[in-house]
């Protein structure tokens, strides 16, 4: 009758092996943590744009501060300047190419502002572009937006361009009030009444990443600090030598 003899393993990583994991399961953990904290931060930006969202619009006079916050209401009246127009690039809707139309504002208050009035196609840059302007006195219901981010860009053929519009791929207000030789508020705002003369497309996308997706990310990045730990324990363990299980048959 045979015997079935089971091997034994001892748990024995080499250094190697240490140092590979130690040097990665930090970075994972610190990732996924570094997501987790990110999905809070987006969860209190989310509040609030409902919050201020419901809230009443309020008029540049009505505001407490210089600035109004991000994503309060407001109601704006004044009238378009029909000149300064810029071209935000690279935006989609439904997979069709197009710009988002960048227009400088000012309001009865005196401010001048840049307004985002939304989205319209353009598939094909050979054909010229023609952006129609609402004439007289306009009032419209928009929101205060966020500070733009500051990412990479290969530079914009507005600053060597003296044709209006003007085709950009960043937001750079500074910039912007320069090229425009107004006096642009540090903040803009973005039409959010469809039926404004002044709106086009205004099915804005949410934000960049919401807290969720930022979740997800975490629990990815903890699964894969959970999946090299399994890889570490088992690579580590390696067979015991045949002396020793003869040696412990000889000592029974």
């Amino acid at each position: 009758m045979s015997e079935t003899i089971t091997q034994r393993r001892r748990f024995a990583p080499g250094l190697g092996l240490w140092l590979f994991t130690l040097s990665l399961l930090p970075v994972l953990v610190g990732l996924g943590l570094w997501q987790f904290d990110r999905a809070a931060q987006k969860q209190q930006q989310e509040r609030q744009m409902q919050e201020r969202q419901q809230a009443p619009a309020l008029s540049l006079s009505q505001l407490e501060q210089s600035r109004p916050a991000n994503w309060q209401r407001l109601v704006l009246t004044g009238h378009f300047d029909r000149q300064r127009i810029w071209l935000l690039d690279n935006r989609t809707r439904d997979g069709a190419a197009g710009v988002e139309v960048l227009q400088a504002f000012q309001d009865d208050s005196g401010q001048w502002l840049l307004i985002n009035r939304g989205w319209m196609p353009w598939p094909d840059r050979r054909d010229v572009i023609q952006v129609n302007t609402p004439s007289g006195r306009q009032q419209l219901l928009a929101e205060a937006l966020p500070a733009p981010g500051s990412g990479f860009r290969l530079g914009d053929a507005a600053a060597a361009s003296a044709d209006w519009p003007r085709l950009i791929t960043q937001i750079n207000l500074a910039e912007l009030s320069q090229q425009a030789g107004l006096p642009l508020a540090s903040w803009r705002a973005r039409l959010i009444e469809p039926s404004a003369s002044a709106a086009l497309r205004l099915d804005w996308p949410a934000l960049p990443m919401s807290s969720s997706r930022h979740t997800g990310y975490a629990v990815q990045w903890f699964c894969l600090a959970g999946a090299l730990f399994v890889l570490f324990v088992w690579a580590g363990l390696r067979p015991e030598s045949r002396g020793n299980n003869n040696n412990d048959e000889h000592d029974r």
